[in-house]
């Protein structure tokens, strides 16, 4: 197992993207951890978007989880506050596990989740996405090692996602910089709402200049519209 531990590690610090990043995860992760269900979440840079990767399960899992599952998961809970793995045992004896709502309403018994494992991903002392994994009937239980682990292999996702999307932010600073200081003050304005008519006369220049000008920032951020400037303006500014 070490050996292939650290091939992943490696392969999540050479990753040049999120989604490459995600995808050496889920490429190796399973055997890893010897488990034959497997997911990543990661909310985006503003927290507004889920992005799930998820093996050995069918879509329908992604639906239980989050309008039943998320709700009753005492060792999500736990991850969330503690930024710690953990997985069944830490929380419930075996008999209790058996019986808790989270087993009886589905994870256990619909989707054969014999014994889970969470642990996190954080960035900026937040929360920003976990790795779930899940052995079926027949399986050994997860241990101390496994936790050990786990714990490593969050860390250096965590790292290589903070390096990944500070370079994104840095890209994205750059594009607006190159704006000059005219084309942003006009750019302002069409956030503002105003015509070109209107920017023209808020300026006194001419409105060809203004129509010359949104060309070059068009050109410069790589949009088509006017509403599509003012949308990436607000998500590189």
């Amino acid at each position: 197992m070490s050996e292939s531990f650290r091939t992943l590690i490696h392969k999540i610090a050479i990753a040049h993207d999120e989604l490459q990043l995600r995808l050496h995860y889920m490429d190796a992760a399973g055997e890893l951890f010897a488990c034959q269900h497997w997911s990543i979440y990661l909310h985006d840079s503003q927290g507004q978007h889920t992005t799930i990767d998820i093996k050995g399960l069918p879509d329908s899992f992604i639906d239980y989880y989050q309008s039943v599952g998320a709700a009753i998961d005492p060792i999500m809970q736990y991850v969330s506050e503690n930024h710690a793995p953990a997985h069944e045992q830490i929380i419930f004896t075996e008999v209790d596990w058996k019986q808790s709502q989270l087993y009886q309403s589905g994870c256990g018994k619909k989707y054969d989740h014999e014994h889970i494992m969470t642990g996190p991903i954080v960035g900026r002392g937040q929360l920003i996405g976990t790795v779930h994994f899940a052995r079926t009937s027949g399986t050994p239980a997860f241990n101390t090692v496994d936790l050990m682990h786990l714990s490593a292999l969050c860390a250096h996702i965590s790292a290589q996602l903070a390096f990944l999307r500070t370079e994104q932010e840095f890209r994205r600073s750059q594009k607006a910089t190159c704006l000059t200081p005219r084309e942003l003050q006009i750019a302002s304005l069409v956030a503002n709402g105003l015509t070109n008519a209107e920017i023209a006369a808020e300026l006194w220049i001419s409105q060809n200049t203004v129509k010359q000008t949104l060309k070059k920032i068009f050109r410069k951020l790589n949009v088509t519209a006017r509403a599509e400037m003012v949308a990436k303006l607000q998500l590189i500014c």
